[in-house]
C-alpha cells in the first residue's frame, strides 16, 4: 500500500512539475498580419483622423496605454477621451512607419515596438512634423488583431537637438 502511495505520489509531483510546451504558431504569417493591421491603423488615421484608432483598441479592461507626455498608464476611456479632444484640433494627420519590429509570442499575442513619423495640421493650418517611439503589445480578438497595452513619447526633431 505504501508503494502504491509513493508511485501515485511521485506521478503527481512529476505531472505537476512538467514544463508545458507553448503551442506551435507560425510567426511569419502573425508578423503578417500584425504588419498588414498596423498599416492599416495608419492608413485609416490618415484618412479619418485620431478618432480611427477606436477601431483597433483593445475595449477590454486590461487596455492601457501611456501617451506622449504622460508618466502612467491611462484606461481605454481615458484615452478615448484625448483622442476625441485632441481629433477637433487637427484638420489632418498622417503617419507611417519608419521602423517597425514584431515579435509574435503566441498565436495570439505580440509585442512590436517601432518610429512612427507624421504630419499633423491644426485647424490654424500650421503644420507639425512628429517622430514618435512607440511599442506595446497586440491581442488576437475575435474580430482581429487589437492594441493591448503599450506607451508613445515624442522623439526630438533635428531642429530640436
Amino acid at each position: 500500500m505504501k508503494q502504491i502511495l509513493y508511485l501515485c505520489a511521485i506521478i503527481i509531483i512529476n505531472s505537476c512539475n512538467r514544463v508545458h510546451k507553448s503551442d506551435n504558431f507560425d510567426k511569419e504569417r502573425i508578423t503578417k498580419e500584425i504588419e498588414l493591421m498596423l498599416s492599416d491603423y495608419h492608413t485609416d488615421i490618415n484618412k479619418k483622423g485620431l478618432t480611427a484608432e477606436f477601431t483597433y483598441l483593445d475595449k477590454s479592461p486590461d487596455f492601457f496605454w501611456v501617451p506622449p507626455g504622460y508618466k502612467s498608464a491611462l484606461n481605454y476611456d481615458s484615452v478615448q477621451t484625448i483622442l476625441m479632444q485632441n481629433a477637433k484640433s487637427l484638420k489632418e494627420v498622417k503617419f507611417q512607419w519608419d521602423t517597425l519590429k514584431i515579435f509574435p509570442l503566441s498565436s495570439k499575442i505580440a509585442n512590436y515596438t517601432g518610429i512612427v513619423n507624421g504630419i499633423m495640421i491644426d485647424t490654424a493650418e500650421v503644420e507639425s512634423e512628429v517622430s514618435i517611439i512607440e511599442s506595446g503589445t497586440i491581442i488576437k480578438r475575435e474580430n482581429g488583431w487589437k492594441l493591448l497595452s503599450g506607451q508613445s513619447a515624442i522623439l526630438n526633431t533635428e531642429t530640436d537637438k
